[in-house]
Formats: C-alpha cells, sequence, structure tokens
C-alpha cells in the first residue's frame, strides 16, 4: 500500500505542479529534492539518535548539493538525485539505524521518489521545462 499511495501521491504533486504553474519556477523540484532529503534527519530528531542525525546530515548534505548543483546547471542531475534518493530509501537501513523511521516510509519515500523522477524526466524530455537556464 505504501508503493501505491507513494507513487499516486508523486504524481498527484506533479501535476498539480504542472496545472497550477508550480514548476514554471526552476526551483521547484530542487526544493522538492532537498525537502525529501531532509526527512531523515527529522526521523533522527524523532527518534532521539545523535548518532543517526549526523549519518543523515551527512547523507542528506550530498542530496541537497547535487539539487543546488541541479538548479545552477541541469535539471537532469535533480532526475538523477530524486531517483537516486529512490534507491537510497530502500538501503537506508542497511547503512544508517535511525529509530524515528517509520516502518512504511521506506517503501513510501521510493516510490515518491522514483515517480517524481519519471515526472521530472517526462516534462524535460517533453521540453514542457528547460533543462538549464
Amino acid at each position: 500500500m505504501a508503493l501505491l499511495i507513494g507513487v499516486l501521491l508523486a504524481f498527484a504533486v506533479g501535476l498539480l505542479a504542472t496545472t497550477t504553474g508550480l514548476d514554471r519556477d526552476r526551483a521547484f523540484y530542487p526544493t522538492v529534492t532537498i525537502v525529501i532529503a531532509s526527512y531523515y534527519a527529522l526521523f533522527a530528531v524523532m527518534g532521539a539518535s545523535t548518532d543517526a542525525l549526523g549519518l543523515e546530515l551527512l547523507a542528506g548534505g550530498v542530496f541537497l548539493a547535487v539539487a543546488v548543483a541541479g538548479f545552477r546547471w541541469s535539471l537532469w542531475a535533480v532526475v538523477v538525485a530524486l531517483a537516486a534518493h529512490g534507491i537510497f530509501d530502500l538501503t537506508h537501513g542497511k547503512f544508517i539505524v535511525n529509530p524515528g523511521v517509520p516502518g512504511w516510509w521506506p517503501a513510501f519515500c521510493s516510490a515518491f521518489d522514483v515517480m517524481a523522477a519519471m515526472y521530472l524526466a517526462w516534462l524535460l524530455g517533453s521540453g514542457r521545462i528547460r533543462a538549464s537556464t
């Protein structure tokens, strides 16, 4: 169920952003990527784990850096960051023990991330959004 909800929610967010014009600004999908990457730090705080928080901030910093680079140079980097975060979600528990992460989160977030990456790739490939300035 978490997979289905993640896919449907990402598609709905993308469709809403497109139909309302929110994604006309190149900052929209990089910002989404940064917010997505920040949730694991929030879960570490909720789980009261400073060890996990440090690791989550390091991992999140990588996604933040790629999102900013993608904003500045090419939104294709944001597609890669979103898809990579989807893979990270599925492997996260093997590398970082974070007691605040809900059990359903990795599947939900992975599905959301991959769908968001596919939606953005479609926007870029169709020319609806320009990859670079």
